[in-house]
């Protein structure tokens, strides 16, 4: 069975979605492909709300609710993919436009720096995935997914204790504990695109539907905008010090 640390890649949807002979297939250049439209969409986005962040500022929790049924929506009708992703990577850059904004007037440089580290890590973890430095294992696969559900799972508690007045600040704050919380984050989350890479692989070699090459390159996105988050609070992290 093929798996995923990605939530929104489950090992099932593969293998529930064999292509017909008579149906085009999914292949990794398609992907690929969609992909990088969907970085334009939300780089652009991202850099139109850079301009005049504060006409943007009445957006942004509708954009963070928006995207989420998105997300919900893409994961339960993959078949909606080719519209849903698009959609969701436009609000998820005016999201990200106000994050960095925020970011930046308090760090400068900080958004170029984690601009850079997440594309370098996309590259360099391709590169390694694609020379079979990193195997693909099960135990592998599992451990990822089980980390990734741990972290959502602390981020989840965190959350609904806020709205209770109570903050685990020692794994938001930056001393060395909290940097290195984010920083074991970064890694899964890095792993993340290992697992990614393999489960777009098999989908080719399965045969996958068309539509799947949409699907595919939606996960993509947002394990590349968890881990430019994350790497976003692991450099603010490191400045607060």
């Amino acid at each position: 069975m093929i798996r995923s640390g990605n939530p929104v890649l489950r090992g099932e949807i593969f293998s529930k979605s064999i292509s017909s002979s008579a149906e085009k297939a999914m292949t990794i250049q398609g992907t690929v492909n969609k992909t990088f439209l969907l970085l334009l969409i939300t780089v652009f986005t991202a850099s139109w709300v850079w301009q005049e962040p504060n006409k943007f500022l009445p957006f942004v929790w509708p954009s963070i609710i928006g995207g989420l049924i998105l997300a919900l929506v893409t994961v339960f009708k993959k078949e909606w993919a080719s519209i849903t992703s698009p959609l969701y990577a436009f609000v998820e850059g005016i999201v990200l436009g106000v994050i960095s904004v925020i970011f930046e007037r308090q760090y400068p440089g900080i958004v170029m720096q984690a601009v850079s580290l997440t594309f370098g890590t996309l590259f360099c973890l391709l590169l390694v995935y694609k020379s079979r430095l990193i195997r693909v294992t099960e135990n592998f696969k599992l451990g990822v997914a089980a980390a990734t559900g741990g972290i959502f799972l602390v981020y989840l508690v965190s959350m609904i204790l806020g709205f209770f007045g109570i903050n685990i600040s020692f794994i938001h704050e930056g001393g060395p504990i909290g940097i290195g919380f984010s920083l074991f984050v970064v890694i899964i989350a890095a792993l993340n695109l290992v697992m990614d890479f393999d489960f777009i692989e098999n989908g080719e070699k399965n045969n996958a539907p068309k539509y799947m090459e949409w699907y595919g390159a939606f996960s993509l996105i947002v394990t590349l905008i968890w881990l430019y988050l994350e790497i976003l609070r692991l450099l603010a992290k490191t400045r607060q010090r």
